[in-house]
């Protein structure tokens, strides 16, 4: 029998929370890529250092979404793994500056580049 959602559906279902949680990606839009091992960055982990059995689900196909990262490290991560760029879908991504900080819009909120959604 088939799972009544695919993974790609469930996958996006389930980001909101992690994308919310304290130490996550958008705590600190300015974190380099290779900061994988803080405490509840799980999206960082995920696109840097998958594992085995998420690589596997990814070359079934899988598409995993990322929110609120910055585009320093959209960029490491498409540059360290474009075998997988396929896979990846990216939202809500924050504008930073030479520096890695975030810039800030009109609004007082992290600038972020428009994603088309």
């Amino acid at each position: 029998m088939r799972p009544l959602f695919p993974a790609v559906f469930v996958a996006f279902l389930l980001l909101p929370i992690g994308a919310l949680s304290p130490g996550s990606a958008q705590a600190d839009p300015g974190t380099g890529a290779s900061d994988t091992t803080s405490a509840g960055n799980w999206q960082l982990r995920r696109l840097m250092e998958p594992t085995d059995a998420e690589i596997a689900r990814e070359a079934r196909g899988e598409v995993v979404i990322y929110d609120r990262l910055s585009d320093k490290q959209v960029d490491a991560a498409m540059t360290a793994h474009p075998e997988r760029i396929r896979n990846m879908m990216f939202l809500g991504t924050i504008i930073t500056d030479e520096r890695g900080e975030a810039k800030v819009d009109s609004s007082g909120m992290f600038a972020m580049e428009d994603d088309g959604c």
